[in-house]
């Protein structure tokens, strides 16, 4: 069966993996597992020949095991990356793209942090409060890595900041956390989109300027409680 490509999950028994399909494969002669941890090697390995990308789902993660491959083409690859990273281009290429990464990575952050407060669109009297959660929405969604939905480059960035908002506002001013969700299909969903309502009702004051005083803020509470919040300015109206 190593004629082709795919994508299998661990078998029953070691040397064993499981297609989609469900069909059980023994691992071919001569081939070993590839671990995951260095990804120009995972590249070159994709490119050098047919291999079988392991993976694993564990609750809604799929989690990356590594790839079955020939053992004879792993280590030509290693040691060719070897040479080329012991080369002072090969560095001086690395500090240019993370400088590139970094400049891109600011400029997301801001053109992020704009579509937050567009979309908060607070009156002027919480012109303060609106600065103060849209910084905290964004430093909480763009990091690198972070795996929220601002990451991800499949809607417009209006759409991500709403998303991100909603769900920062779920876990800060509700008790979605500490909520029992029965495991039938689709109560998780539904209890999240009964408290994205929420969410938009509490935003929806903010927008028309209605007077909440501070000790009801949950606004206020939520910027107290967040990670964020020990790099924002003092939050009250303006």
């Amino acid at each position: 069966m190593p004629n082709r490509n795919r994508e299998v999950a661990p078998g029953p028994r070691a040397g064993t993996v499981r297609t989609d399909s469900g069909e059980l494969l023994v691992v071919p002669a001569g081939w070993v597992l590839l671990p995951p941890g260095d990804p120009a090697l995972t590249r070159r390995a994709k490119k050098s020949g047919v291999c079988w990308t392991l993976r694993e789902q564990r609750g809604r993660r799929t989690i990356s095991l590594g790839l079955y491959m020939e053992q004879a083409r792993i280590e030509p690859l290693r040691a060719e990356l070897a040479r080329e990273r012991a080369d002072p281009a090969y560095e001086r290429k690395l500090t240019r793209a993370r400088a590139k990464r970094e400049v891109e990575q600011s400029h997301y952050e801001e053109d992020f942090l704009a579509a937050v407060s567009s979309f908060l669109a607070f009156a002027p009297s919480y012109a303060t409060l609106s600065r103060a959660l849209a910084t905290a929405i964004t430093e909480h969604a763009v990091p690198v890595g972070s795996g929220t939905v601002a990451r991800t480059k499949r809607i417009p960035i209006e759409r991500r900041a709403e998303a991100a908002t909603i769900a920062f506002l779920r876990h800060a001013t509700t008790g979605y956390d500490n909520m029992q969700i029965p495991r039938v299909k689709g109560a998780r969903r539904e209890v999240r989109r009964m408290l994205a309502e929420r969410s938009r009702e509490l935003l929806a004051k903010y927008r028309r300027g209605e007077p909440i005083a501070p000790e009801r803020c949950l606004l206020r509470r939520a910027l107290t409680r967040s990670p964020a919040s020990a790099s924002s300015q003092p939050v009250q109206a303006t």
